[in-house]
């Protein structure tokens, strides 16, 4: 969505007869480029921690955003080389010994993924994390640890790589696990592996985070997820604290086959998707035939505020992602509440037999 200022932020103020908004504009213009359109942003940036400065918060206060903010943008520089490489966040227990099935599992699963040059993102500690890293190898691998201490450090793939990122706070820890994630794999763990797959289900359900593959992953014969799925199921939907469509956020596995698999169809022809001007946009790599958009308007017309289903191409309000010029659009007027309706909507456009050309 596009920025909107804050007013206390981004008004006038003085300190001292010195107009401290005039000074920060003349700061940002000696270091952001010209033709910059996050000036507006770096600008309020350092509004904020002036403001900060004058109410000269406590000790803690000042030192949780300096933290914050070093760890963040160190973050944004090392991942930046990456930008343009899907990747997949596993998640699973540290504790899991390497003798385990589904330690075995998960190696094979960063196999898979980097077969399918996908990068695997870990918190980069032992048991899941580690196997998935070794299968994967320190080319294809990054890893966020948090430094705790005690239980968890690096572990050997990752240890002395310059793909290893180490975060202070947990909360901006789980910010890239998800923000860099164009797909989520879940294998069976404790409190953490349970506290990162509800809040991942909760973000994408409520559209604070876009809509990607999540994958339950365990052994044939094993119960965990399984289980985990009943009680949603029973005490959830069944409560109505939950919409059934919500369950269609997550697919359970069996197998690093199918988990690689099912991320690989989720991309079939779905690329991507952005907000612009109020409308919904979903990339597609191939555009959809008369019969599925009409298909469309019938089976997810309560998807739609308003209108109906229209294909576009590029527009120039897309100027700041210029790379995706050539993907064909899927504009409609989404409600932004049933995201688990929105994926049923994106199997549909991934099905061959609704492109308008199968090349």
């Amino acid at each position: 969505m596009p920025h909107e200022p804050d007013d206390y932020l981004s008004r006038h103020f003085q300190t001292g007869g010195v107009d401290l908004t005039a000074k920060i504009a003349e700061l940002t213009a000696l270091v952001v480029p010209a033709n910059s359109a996050n000036l507006p942003l770096y600008q309020e940036m350092l509004t904020t921690v002036v403001r900060m400065a004058q109410a000269d918060r406590n000790r803690w206060d000042a030192k949780i955003m300096l933290q914050t903010l070093r760890e963040m943008e160190r973050a944004f520089s090392v991942l930046e080389q990456f930008k343009r490489r899907r990747k997949v966040t596993v998640f699973g227990s540290a504790r899991t010994p390497s003798d385990h099935p589904v330690y075995r599992l998960a190696h094979d699963l960063g196999q898979e993924l980097a077969r399918l040059n996908l990068m695997v993102i870990t918190g980069a500690g032992g048991g899941i994390m580690a196997a998935a890293h070794e299968g994967a190898g320190v080319e294809n691998a990054l890893g966020f640890n948090i430094t705790l201490p005690f239980e968890q450090s690096a572990n050997a793939t990752m240890h002395g790589s310059e793909n290893l990122l180490s975060f202070h706070f947990f909360f901006l820890r789980k910010l890239f696990f998800i923000k860099e994630a164009d797909a989520l794999v879940l294998c069976p763990g404790g409190f953490g592996t349970l506290d990162e797959a509800l809040e991942v289900l909760t973000l994408v359900q409520t559209g604070k985070s876009p809509l990607v593959p999540i994958v339950l992953l365990d052994e044939p014969d094993g119960s965990y997820w399984t289980e985990a799925l009943r009680f949603i199921r029973e005490q959830l939907q069944e409560r109505h604290y939950i919409l059934p469509t919500d369950l269609q956020l997550v697919r359970l596995v069996h197998s690093a086959e199918e988990a690689g698999q099912e991320i690989a169809r989720f991309y079939r022809n779905f690329h991507s998707t952005r907000w612009l001007k109020g409308n919904f946009l979903i990339r597609m790599n191939h555009p959809l035939n008369g019969p599925a958009l009409a298909a469309l308007d019938q089976e997810f017309a309560d998807l739609c505020l308003n209108g109906g289903y229209q294909q576009q191409s590029y527009a120039q309000a897309e100027i700041d992602e210029p790379e995706f010029s050539a993907l064909t659009r899927l504009a409609f007027a989404f409600n932004g509440r049933n995201h688990g309706r929105l994926r049923e909507l994106v199997d549909f456009i991934n099905r061959p037999q609704n492109w308008a050309s199968n090349g």
